[in-house]
């Protein structure tokens, strides 16, 4: 006998609206398709954005590094004392650094995503890494707030969560597992797929990598929802993304511009330079003064007002990320940056009001209410489970 109803919530990261408007896409099953407004920043802030529905400002998560010496969980690490008499050459190695990476969250026993990416490790001792824990387990929140996880648990229904650690093919398998299962009634299940977002940073959004990837979703969620159509009488389905991507097409060296000023990282100032933006906190007042001189002088990119980081809900209580955000127009990549030392094909992170940074939605059901951003989607899917869960008593 078939079980009623199954909701499968499927997050393609980076699979953005204006690329999915440039394919075909389960065209047959999917009956409404639309762009999602995205939020401003990387994946560590939209994904705890979707999880809870509430703004960056609200959840506390916002970019892998904030300035603050104090609360640093690299201060006396012998192991990264010891990697700052490793030559450059090697220390930069992305193999070396991944090691060192594991060995580094294995001692801080942190269960969430954990890169140290290019960050120097003379420098690592003068900030926080800010995603400590799993963002989908209890908890995992950096302000404490419940996560669409967290209310499915508390209601004790049976739900299919992805392990994000693990390979796209793997989860497909595991969730084809749960809803086949004769002694679960699995009726809403989380699936992220992560691939797609290292394809488009790899090549861009216009290679035929890209495309051929988008054929391969389509051939294996419609496979997985004709498996569930066996087994359920309704299958209610929901794509969606985090951002999009845009193609870089400039190379910035902004940290060199700085650096000239003649002020002292972590004496006069600190900055995290992210892949697309700078964050600036100001150790000496008076350093302020030099660097916004050098900053609004560059046409590459712009200083982001009060205003548009509390538009944006980047409005940080104690101004923890940053007392100063410089944007990069969209297509400049930061290069050499604290991410990475040399340049890509795609990024995301610019202005989440450019077109290729909005993300996408897509459902082969009709709603009476359609989400318009990311954090619409907690509210989509808490109904979701709503209607379709029954409590375990």
């Amino acid at each position: 006998m078939k079980k009623e109803s199954v909701s499968l919530a499927i997050f393609i990261d980076a699979l953005g609206w204006e690329i999915l408007q440039s394919h075909h896409f389960l065209d047959e099953e999917l009956i409404h398709k639309q762009d999602l407004r995205t939020i401003f920043g990387y994946s560590a802030t939209c994904d705890p954005t979707i999880l809870t529905g509430a703004l960056p400002r609200d959840h506390g998560h916002f970019s892998f590094y904030a300035y603050d010496p104090e609360h640093s969980p690299f201060r006396g690490s012998l192991f990264i004392q010891l990697m700052r008499l490793v030559p450059k050459a090697l220390s930069s190695r992305n193999r070396v650094r991944n090691i060192a990476g594991r060995i580094i969250k294995r001692r801080l026993q942190y269960t969430g995503y954990f890169n140290i990416y290019n960050m120097p490790f003379r420098l690592l001792h003068l900030f926080d890494y800010t995603e400590k824990k799993d963002l989908y387990q209890k908890g995992g929140i950096n302000s404490g707030l419940d996560t669409i996880m967290d209310y499915a648990r508390d209601n004790r229904v049976d739900f299919f969560l992805a392990d994000w650690k693990a390979s796209e093919v793997e989860n497909l398998a595991s969730l084809t597992q749960a809803i086949t299962d004769e002694n679960r009634n699995c009726t809403f299940a989380y699936l992220y797929m992560a691939s797609m977002d290292a394809i488009l940073h790899q090549y861009g959004k216009n290679h035929q990598q890209v495309t051929d990837k988008i054929a391969w979703y389509e051939n294996q969620l419609n496979t997985l929802v004709s498996t569930a159509k066996e087994h359920y009488k309704e299958v209610r389905l929901f794509i969606f993304s985090d951002h999009g991507m845009t193609n870089v097409h400039t190379d910035f060296n902004l940290m060199q511009l700085v650096e000239d000023t003649g002020l002292r990282f972590g004496k006069d100032y600190a900055a995290v330079y992210d892949s697309t933006m700078a964050r600036f906190w100001f150790i000496k007042g008076e350093s302020e003064a030099p660097i916004r001189a050098v900053l609004e002088k560059i046409p590459q990119g712009h200083i982001l007002s009060p205003e548009t980081l509390k538009k944006w809900g980047v409005d940080f209580p104690g101004q923890r990320y940053g007392q100063l955000f410089f944007l990069m127009n969209p297509g400049v990549l930061i290069v050499p940056s604290h991410m990475g030392e040399r340049t890509i094909a795609g990024m995301h992170g610019y202005s989440p009001e450019d077109k290729d940074s909005t993300a996408s939605f897509s459902s082969n059901v009709k709603l009476e209410t359609y989400p318009k951003g990311l954090e619409d989607l907690y509210t989509l899917f808490k109904q979701e489970i709503d209607r379709c869960q029954t409590p375990k008593m």
